[in-house]
């Protein structure tokens, strides 16, 4: 095989969830640059079509199809429409998801003081809707055809719970755990499931934990710079290389139940 070809995505056909974000917009735009048709699905159209216009001025194939994650019924209204347009789906990349301040534990609301409403809506958001409920949209339709890859983005607070942010560090748990299940279930199908450990990256639902009004780092960003060997956050762009990695079926065509870390090594740092 022609080493220049590992990473070739010309006819693959990628689904991002949650690419009107910062760091799904990036994986989105990697897959697209190395040759997929991405379909950009979010509930922002506004931002969901300038990403595809973005994608198209650098020479990708993109569209925008509208979709709400947490609904099974608009996933299954997406899939054929992206079927209609690209063909059959064969990379999924479930990107959705975020912390909600109201789940945040601080001094004014500890932790026995969280809404279980509060709780149950922040898995929602990361698990249900985040990989179970477009897992179980997408994959079945890899399996039939004996092709897929699915890329599930997981958290360093999956593997080790931060403070304060409870309820994202136990959902992210779960992705983690979802993750090695659907490996092994549907591995004799085709259908490989990884996922992408981030460090911190800022994006829009953390800035504000990370960063003052004035734009200088909290002091939560500084203790994390102090807890990562590389010293600073990582940029979105940094992600892409282990997204095309799993999302290839040559380069990574004997990975499954992986999870690729891309944190500067902060889960290596201990004191």
């Amino acid at each position: 095989m022609n080493q220049m070809d590992l990473f070739d995505l010309s006819g693959e056909v990628a689904v991002v969830i949650g690419a009107t974000g910062v760091l799904g917009g990036a994986l989105a735009e990697g897959l697209a640059q190395a040759g997929a048709r991405v379909a950009v699905l979010g509930r922002n159209a506004d931002r969901g079509e300038a990403r595809v216009k973005a994608m198209s001025e650098k020479g990708g194939q993109a569209c925008f199809v509208s979709a709400d994650a947490m609904q099974r019924d608009s996933l299954r209204s997406a899939h054929q429409e992206i079927q209609r347009r690209f063909g059959p789906p064969t990379i999924l990349v479930n990107a959705a998801g975020g912390n909600d301040p109201k789940v945040t534990v601080t001094a004014e609301r500890p932790f026995e003081q969280i809404g279980i409403d509060d709780w149950r809506a922040n898995f929602d958001l990361n698990l249900v809707g985040g990989v179970l409920l477009p897992c179980q949209e997408f994959g079945p339709g890899m399996g039939e055809r004996g092709k897929g890859g699915i890329i599930n983005i997981a958290s360093v607070s999956a593997h080790i719970p931060l403070s304060r942010v409870v309820a994202y560090s136990a959902a992210k748990a779960a992705v983690l755990s979802l993750t090695q299940f659907l490996a092994r279930e549907w591995a004799r199908k085709g259908v490989r499931v990884n996922s992408i450990t981030p460090g911190f990256f800022p994006a829009e639902q953390n800035r504000h934990l990370l960063f003052n009004p004035d734009g200088t780092p909290t002091a939560r960003a500084q203790s994390i710079f102090g807890h990562t060997p590389m010293g600073r956050f990582g940029e979105a762009h940094e992600l892409i290389g282990a997204a095309l990695f799993l999302a290839s079926p040559k380069a990574s065509s004997f990975v499954t139940g992986t999870d690729i870390r891309v944190d500067g090594g902060f889960l290596t740092q201990t004191i």
